[in-house]
């Protein structure tokens, strides 16, 4: 039953908590309808399932300070949704914060969350806080807060920890145990009370890693757990405080920030991550807090990933001895994840092309359901071997001109597009209660340029950077 954004109402969206949104469950006809009008590669966003994503994990945390990490998905409609859904945002990059300004994120609203910002980033972010001065920076070195400091902020701070336990799909993403990430947890309470004597201390952060499953949450409750017991030590400082830098004055802290990486099921058989289970654990560990301290979460990919597909036809049909190379219109270009962390992404064959013959199926195509499964490669026009999105599964027999739907591509998908090969990033569409707009347009080969044709000549950028 379609259910008006091209989206069709599938069993868990019927019963199970959380529900889950499969690539199955898109709308076939809508998605052919959308690739044949605005051409393919194409991303397909759908607003209402965004908002659904921030509505369960607000019910998940209702005491809890909820925000979106901007990184999965800078999209205008996407950001205009997740803030009206109520979600704070979380920023990793003065581009992110400038996306959120335009979006009508106040600064209230608004967390810079920097990993060894550039100084052109903090210019911008101490600009802003003249204007947004209760926007929070989130330093992980105390060198950053030098840099602040000289900078001349004295604004709100939130002290990234590194709390030597970490969790996530990838080892590129385990962010909690890398020393990239965060003040040494050792050193954490000295840094956040000398911190507080310059700044007005607000908080402490720490983020275990990025497409954390079920299998990985006993990591994610001893970071959360680590984060209580630091904030309960600033707030309530032991006796043996007062020997340390910083001295044992307490620090007024508002919220612990444990981060999000909050896993979605790419696998069409993977279970969901029992969202509320999650909840009560991170509760649990994290609690007591002292009165008028709150928890705050930073989920990205869980508000934006499975609300995405990625639409691209198949423009090479190649038997090999051993399987078939299905060449398709969209690469490691405009979905990195594949090539970049061997992630699986569930594809769908939604026909449209000829039969091997050269005669059309039924209606002027074939029919993939009629078609027997074959070990299928799925490779993208990029001058790479890692350039694929699967190898030797189990798909459609296909031919050219067939639409494949790649699912829970909303997250880190588009964000990641790049133009290597000099490849044009493409285009994408938001649907919001039935009703398609053009949220990304089609970049054109000039635009590939165009940053050459407006340089100064002889000139060193800085222009640009204005």
């Amino acid at each position: 039953m379609s259910d008006g954004d091209g989206e069709r109402e599938s069993t868990t969206d019927r019963g199970e908590d959380p529900p889950v949104r499969r690539v199955s469950d898109w709308d076939a006809e809508r998605l052919r309808d959308l690739a044949a009008e605005h051409g393919t590669p194409l991303y397909v966003q759908g607003l209402d399932r965004v908002r659904e994503n921030c509505e369960r994990l607000l019910a998940a945390f209702p005491d809890a300070d909820v925000r979106y990490a901007v990184k999965a998905h800078t999209g205008r409609a996407v950001l205009e949704a997740v803030r009206g859904a109520g979600l704070d945002a979380e920023c990793a990059s003065a581009g992110e914060v400038d996306r959120a300004l335009a979006a009508g994120f106040g600064g209230s609203r608004l967390h810079y969350t920097a990993v060894n910002p550039p100084a052109r980033d903090l210019d911008y972010v101490v600009d802003a806080a003249e204007t947004e001065p209760d926007l929070t920076v989130t330093a992980g070195a105390v060198d950053t807060l030098d840099r602040l400091a000289e900078r001349g902020y004295d604004g709100r701070v939130c002290v990234r920890v590194n709390p030597g336990v970490g969790a996530g799909h990838h080892e590129k993403v385990r962010t909690g145990g890398a020393a990239k990430f965060g003040v040494p947890h050792d050193r954490a309470a000295e840094a956040a009370r000398e911190a507080a004597e310059r700044f007005d201390v607000v908080g402490i952060h720490a983020h275990p890693g990025s497409g954390i499953d079920p299998d990985q949450l006993d990591s994610h409750r001893e970071l959360v757990a680590r984060m209580g017991d630091l904030a309960r030590e600033l707030i309530e400082p032991s006796e043996d405080a007062g020997d340390a830098p910083g001295g044992a004055d307490p620090v007024d802290l508002e919220y612990v920030d444990v981060g999000g990486g909050f896993g979605v099921p790419y696998e069409e058989d993977a279970p969901p991550l029992d969202l509320p289970a999650v909840a009560a654990a991170t509760r649990e560990a994290v609690a007591p807090l002292p009165a008028g301290v709150d928890l705050a979460i930073e989920p990205g990919r869980y508000v934006a990933a499975d609300a995405g597909v990625l639409l691209t036809r198949v423009n090479t049909v190649k038997p090999t001895p051993t399987e078939t190379v299905a060449g398709v219109d969209a690469g490691m270009t405009d979905l990195l994840r594949p090539a970049m962390y061997d992630a699986y992404h569930p594809i769908s064959n939604l026909g449209g092309g000829r039969k091997r013959d050269g005669s059309d199926g039924e209606n002027g195509a074939s029919a993939p359901a009629e078609r027997e499964a074959t070990p299928v490669t799925v490779a993208g026009p990029i001058c790479e071997t890692g350039d694929a999105f699967c190898r030797n599964r189990a798909l459609a027999d296909p031919a050219r001109g067939d639409l494949l739907a790649v699912g829970v591509a909303g997250a880190y998908g588009y964000e990641m597009a790049s133009q290597y090969n000099s490849r044009p990033r493409p285009a994408e569409v938001a649907l919001d209660d039935g009703t398609a707009t053009i949220a990304r347009r089609r970049e054109a080969l000039d635009d590939l340029t165009a940053v050459e044709r407006e340089s100064t000549p002889g000139g060193d950028g800085a222009e640009a950077d204005r």
